[in-house]
């Protein structure tokens, strides 16, 4: 049992907390122990996140397990794993190891993304069924692969109809759950917007006019900038496929102006890093800083992460029975993000982390 007394970020407002159990108390709880810790926030939520994926595909659960810790361990105590082909549910079930939001697997067809990932159909058509199905093997989000290298036209492509998308969509919001999409280019971004997806990861081909319509109907952005930075260098490894190839520069060369447009138009943007495989887990502060540069405010990225990604999951921030999942500081993180690199305390589940 804790206690801590400091600004609870968002509104910055001195507050006294104590922690009873694995939740959060207003009321003040016999033995505690006093942290310091001048700034109280809630924990960080990478929004894409695979433990369970490693350089060369699927991993051990000991190896996803030491991911997960490399996570927590700066600071991320919230993971949406955004489509993983190893069954964490084990990992979910430990008190030392981040709070973790299941998509199941990605789907995909035959050649049309990364190899041992996620589930190949063997037609367009099985979509909708495939998501009904993957809707219930995760924890209310379904990850769909919507563009890749087509090989036989030498780049990006989209891999379903609109009218498979609409009802593909449509069978996962009967089922409850939410529908996110992998898309780097332009061309499938139109279907998927229409089709009334949830969420979008990177998105780099966005342009404005989806931006506003993703706005007004409630679609959120994870751009996943520090991914984006290995653009250039998938690029470099394509010269087989030169249209690909510059295209992908392109989407690189563009992404900063395209999170500019997205914070305009008022889209929801999240936190998420694409940690596992390309992107070392651990990063999700640079990822914040990545969306500073991009026109976020200091504390808009810092929502991002934290309080405004909890709650789009569905989990509180900072409130009376709210999860103990909370990161001390000594100085305001809101006035330099690079705070966030080093806090003093991590109480995970209302255990001290450090």
């Amino acid at each position: 049992m804790f206690h801590v007394r400091g600004a609870v970020l968002p509104d910055g407002r001195q507050q006294d907390l104590w922690t009873d159990g694995d939740r959060i108390s207003l009321t003040p709880v016999d033995g505690a122990r006093t942290l310091d810790g001048a700034f109280v926030l809630p924990g960080l939520v990478d929004a894409h996140c695979h433990p369970g994926i490693g350089v060369e595909g699927p991993v051990t659960l000991d190896e996803a397990t030491a991911q997960a810790v490399t996570d927590r361990d700066a600071g991320t105590l919230l993971i949406r794993d955004c489509g993983v082909p190893v069954d964490t549910r084990s990992l979910q079930r430990r008190d030392d190891l981040p709070r973790i939001i299941r998509c199941g697997q990605h789907i995909a067809l035959p050649k049309r993304y990364i190899p041992k990932l996620g589930i190949d159909l063997d037609h367009p058509d099985r979509l909708p069924d495939a998501v009904a199905e993957q809707a219930v093997a995760g924890d209310g989000w379904v990850k769909l692969v919507g563009d890749w290298i087509d090989r036989g036209i030498g780049d990006l492509a989209p891999l379903w109809p609109d009218d498979v998308l609409a009802d593909a969509v449509q069978a996962a919001h009967d089922a409850g759950a939410r529908v996110t999409a992998h898309v780097f280019g332009e061309a499938a971004l139109p279907g998927l917007v229409a089709a009334g997806i949830d969420c979008l990861e990177h998105g780099t081909g966005l342009d404005r006019e989806l931006l506003d319509r993703m706005a007004d109907q409630g679609t959120a952005l994870v751009p996943t900038l520090i991914n984006i930075e290995n653009f250039p260098g998938i690029a470099d490894q394509a010269a087989k496929y030169p249209t690909y190839a510059a295209h992908m520069r392109a989407l690189h060369a563009g992404v900063g102006d395209m999170v500019g447009e997205a914070i305009d138009a008022g889209v929801d943007i999240y936190a998420g890093t694409d940690a596992g495989g390309m992107v070392a887990h651990g990063r999700l502060p640079d990822e914040v800083a990545a969306l500073h540069r991009a026109g976020m405010t200091a504390e808009q990225a810092l929502g991002a992460a934290s309080w405004s990604a909890r709650a789009w999951l569905g989990h509180d921030g900072i409130t009376d029975g709210a999860q103990a999942d909370l990161l001390l500081f000594d100085t305001d993180p809101r006035e330099d993000l690079d705070v966030l690199r080093s806090p003093r305390h991590i109480v995970l589940r209302g255990r001290l982390v450090r």
